[in-house]
């Protein structure tokens, strides 16, 4: 697959979940907040690789680049996860999205810096 949709990754962490099933705990509301923190420990590893290696590896060194896009992977995972277990659907999210790309887009993020933080 060269280009994953957000329907796609859900569904194949609902696979994954029904492998393991037995051991893992149920897709709710409840355990959501555990997959929020999960992401936070992989976006963690990713950083770490950064600080390691740096970016300019992770765009020219084939295993670090590599390993890179493994633990990013794992953030998406996880991300995907939270999302299933606050019962999101991928058009709720899609639409928030380009909502907030709309809203970001007329946005003056210097004026906004600027107010929040010199004033």
């Amino acid at each position: 697959m060269d280009d994953l949709r957000i329907s796609d990754m859900m569904e194949m962490q609902r696979t994954l979940w029904t492998l393991h099933k037995d051991a893992w705990p149920p897709i709710a509301p409840a355990y959501g907040k555990d997959f929020i923190l999960y992401m936070m420990e992989e976006v963690g590893e990713c950083i770490a690789i950064l600080k390691k290696k740096g970016g300019d590896a992770v765009v020219n060194d084939p295993a670090v680049r590599a390993h890179f896009l493994e633990e990013a992977s794992d953030v998406l995972m996880y991300f995907t996860d939270m999302l299933l277990h606050y019962h999101v659907t991928p058009e709720e999210l899609s639409r928030a999205y380009v909502e907030k790309h709309i809203r970001n887009m007329g946005r003056d993020f210097s004026e906004e810096y600027r107010q929040r933080y010199e004033d």
